[in-house]
């Protein structure tokens, strides 16, 4: 019996090596969502230098655009940006110090509500903030 001689082989065998890939991509592909986002510091602010005595007037901007004007307990429906500044400038005759803060609804877009506070600073309404919910 005659034996064959072996041949050296001159290719590597790849599959291993890609078996070894795939594990890694699922593992990062899995443990990527998981990873910490990024976090945005934001600015501190501390004691307000001027008491509130007077209730806010509150805008609300609901999840389909809609607008309304809150003064304690009387609501309006506004059209729009014009009527809300109409409507803010003649409620703040009487007390011209009066701050206005914005509510939205978290699914409005974030444009939405900078065009209502960018409208409400042009008609040189001083003081308007956001209101938010803690958590």
């Amino acid at each position: 019996m005659a034996r064959r001689a072996r041949r050296i082989k001159n290719e590597i065998n790849v599959v291993p090596y890609i078996d070894v890939m795939l594990v890694l991509l699922v593992i990062f592909m899995v443990a990527t969502p998981m990873m910490q986002q990024g976090v945005v510091n934001l600015p501190a602010v501390g004691k307000s230098d001027q008491e509130v005595n007077v209730a806010p007037l509150r805008v609300e901007i609901d999840a389909v655009g809609a607008i309304r004007l809150h003064d304690k307990e009387e609501t309006s429906n506004l059209a729009d940006l014009k009527a809300l500044v109409a409507s803010v400038q003649a409620k703040q005759t009487t007390s011209p110090n009066r701050p206005v803060v914005i509510a939205a609804d978290k699914s409005i877009r974030y444009e939405q509500v900078m065009n209502a506070m960018d409208a409400l600073k042009q008609a040189n309404i001083a003081r308007v903030g956001l209101l938010v919910q803690p958590k």
